[in-house]
């Protein structure tokens, strides 16, 4: 599930359709009452929350799109915040169109014009011809290819347990960019509404509540997988060994890449992922990473040198709006 934008104003973004109208939505209380915000939750532990596993029917959306108004947060059932992503080749270039599917469905993304990022104040993107992503909440930036479609600074990526019926979020980014938005569409339960899938996704959080840049690396890389790809099956995830990283601007921290394997190929968008997330100390002393998360095993999967290419971009700033 992945959760989607805030209006500034406190009301509904007039850009979003009406959520009680469209199929898939739940309510959950406003981030900002009794529950930590989705996007600085703490990082879930590995065993993952209560409750028996969902079976998964064809073209289910695994991440979400939450919309942030005044009082509630909205849950779209159906999935990521667009993006374009590029093919993931070593050089960069997009690749051709999906051969295999995935598993997530797609939301509708912001347009350039809707992206607060731009304006005076905004990070520069260290890298020629790529784009500035940034998280103006925790003062993170990382650039991305040119063929990557970043979204608004409200807008919030997650995934849920099939089976919870408050599709309450395992973990979550917010401020992400998107690769190839619509790369995989499915109407598995045939009701005339196509789900479509990104390829790949990336973004930053705060990990509220976490003991170690170690745990936060491990299980947050792990739970993407199993979110968006694996489920109900956790032992179809697997987690390499915890590194050490450190990005160009210096930032140090641990890296952890998941993937699955063997994941039940029920639907046109069924396939494996993978994810790779990078925790660190931001320099308030707080918890925080980058995740990346996508399609694996397939003609345009995202290699694994374009996503420690796009992770060393990784770099604090102060927002203008910041005191």
């Amino acid at each position: 599930m992945w959760p989607g934008e805030q209006s500034s104003t406190g009301g509904p973004d007039p850009r979003q359709p009406n959520p009680y109208r469209q199929p898939g939505y739940q309510q959950q209380p406003h981030p900002g009452q009794q529950q930590p915000a989705p996007w600085n939750a703490p990082t879930v532990a590995s065993g993952g929350p209560a409750g028996g596993p969902a079976g998964r029917g064809p073209g289910d959306g695994r991440t979400k799109v939450v919309a942030i108004v005044a009082a509630t947060v909205v849950v779209v059932a159906a999935a990521v915040t667009g993006a374009v992503l590029l093919g993931g080749g070593e050089d960069d270039g997009a690749r051709p169109g999906p051969t295999a599917s995935s598993p997530s469905a797609s939301a509708p993304s912001a347009s350039p014009a809707d992206d607060p990022r731009g304006g005076d104040g905004a990070p520069k993107a260290t890298v020629e011809g790529w784009t500035v992503v940034a998280n103006p909440d925790h003062g993170l930036a990382f650039d991305v290819p040119a063929s990557w479609v970043p979204q608004s600074r409200d807008w919030v990526t997650y995934v849920a347990e099939d089976d919870d019926p408050d599709e309450k979020p395992l973990v979550a980014m917010k401020a992400p960019a998107v690769l190839k938005e619509k790369w995989c569409g499915s109407d598995g339960d045939r009701d005339g509404s196509v789900e479509y899938t990104p390829l790949a996704s990336a973004g930053t959080r705060g990990n509220n509540g976490a003991r170690s840049t170690e745990e936060i690396a491990r299980t947050d890389s792990a739970t993407w997988v199993y979110g968006a790809f694996a489920q109900p099956d956790r032992d179809k995830v697997s987690t390499g060994p915890v590194t050490p990283f450190t990005t160009d601007s210096g930032i140090e921290g641990s890296l952890a890449t998941s993937r699955s394997a063997g994941v039940a190929k029920k639907g046109k968008c069924d396939v494996n992922g993978k994810a790779t997330t990078f925790a660190f100390k931001s320099a308030d002393g707080d918890f925080v990473s980058w995740s990346f998360f996508g399609a694996a095993g397939v003609a345009d999967e995202v290699t694994d040198a374009t996503v420690r290419r796009i992770l060393a971009t990784v770099r604090e700033y102060t927002p203008s709006d910041r005191p």
